[in-house]
C-alpha cells in the first residue's frame, strides 16, 4: 500500500477506526472542474526558497521552504488548466486595514504586519489568461465572496484545491465546498503549511471527511480523462 504523508502521525488503531466507521470513501471527479489557487501570494510564499525561520523575517506569514516545495506542482496544475481552457480562480488575501482586521486579525496579529508587496503574486503562477481573482477577508474562499456565483454560472461540480495554508484557508474552503455539495480534490503536494505535522494531520482529516487527497501527478492523469466539459 502506498505510504501516505500522515502515516507516521496517525496510529494504525486510529486509521482502522475510521475505516470501520465508513470514513474516507472516494468521491471521484465530476464532469466540470475548476482549479482554486488559494492565497498563493508572496506573503505566504516569499521571494525565494529558504528555511521558514529565515522566511518569516521577510514576511511573518511566510511558509518558507514548504511553499517552494509545493510551487512546481501548483504551476503544473495552472499550466494544465490553461492548456485545457478550464477555469482557474485565485481566492486571495485582500489587504487589510486596522478597521477590518476582524477576529482573525486579533488572534493572529502577524496578518496585520505584512508589507504591501506581500499581497502580490509570484510570477510563475500569477493570474493570467482569464483567471479570476476573488478577494477574501476570511479563511474560506466562499465566505462573503463571489466565488459560488462564478461556479454556478460555469456549472462547476468539482473543485481542485491548491495553495495555503493546509490547516487554515485550504481547510476552511474545503469544508465549505463539501457543505455546498461540490466534489473536492485536495492536491497533497500542491498545498502547504508552516508546520509539517499540522499539514499532514489536516490532509488526513480532509481525506477522511471532505475531499479526495492525491498528488498532482496522479490527479493530472485522471483529469486528462475528463471527457465532458461542453
Amino acid at each position: 500500500m502506498q505510504k501516505r504523508i500522515w502515516d507516521d502521525l496517525i496510529t494504525q488503531r486510529e486509521k482502522d477506526l475510521y475505516q470501520k466507521t465508513g470514513f474516507g470513501k472516494k468521491s471521484g471527479l465530476g464532469e466540470r472542474c475548476a482549479l482554486l489557487v488559494i492565497d498563493a501570494q508572496r506573503r505566504t510564499i516569499g521571494s525565494k526558497s529558504q528555511p521558514i525561520e529565515e522566511a518569516i523575517q521577510e514576511f511573518p506569514t511566510s511558509c518558507g521552504e514548504y511553499a517552494w516545495n509545493a510551487l512546481p506542482q501548483i504551476k503544473a496544475l495552472v499550466d494544465f488548466f490553461h492548456e485545457k481552457n478550464w477555469p482557474i480562480f485565485y481566492p486571495y488575501v485582500a489587504y487589510k486595514n486596522d478597521y477590518d482586521q476582524g477576529q482573525f486579525g486579533t488572534k493572529v496579529s502577524a496578518v496585520m504586519n505584512v508589507p504591501i508587496e506581500g499581497y502580490e503574486f509570484p510570477t510563475a503562477i500569477e493570474p493570467k489568461n482569464g483567471a479570476i481573482k476573488v478577494a477574501k477577508y476570511h479563511p474560506s474562499a466562499f465566505f462573503g465572496t463571489s466565488l459560488a456565483s462564478y461556479l454556478i454560472e460555469r456549472r462547476i461540480d468539482t473543485l481542485i484545491v491548491t495553495g495555503a495554508t493546509t490547516s487554515g484557508c485550504v481547510r476552511g474552503t474545503v469544508v465549505d465546498a463539501s457543505s455546498l455539495n461540490y466534489k473536492v480534490v485536495v492536491v497533497e503536494d500542491a498545498v502547504f503549511d508552516r508546520v509539517p505535522s499540522s499539514h499532514a494531520v489536516n490532509l488526513f482529516d480532509m481525506a477522511s471527511k471532505y475531499a479526495d487527497v492525491m498528488p498532482a501527478e496522479e490527479l493530472i492523469a485522471l483529469l486528462d480523462d475528463v471527457k465532458v466539459y461542453a
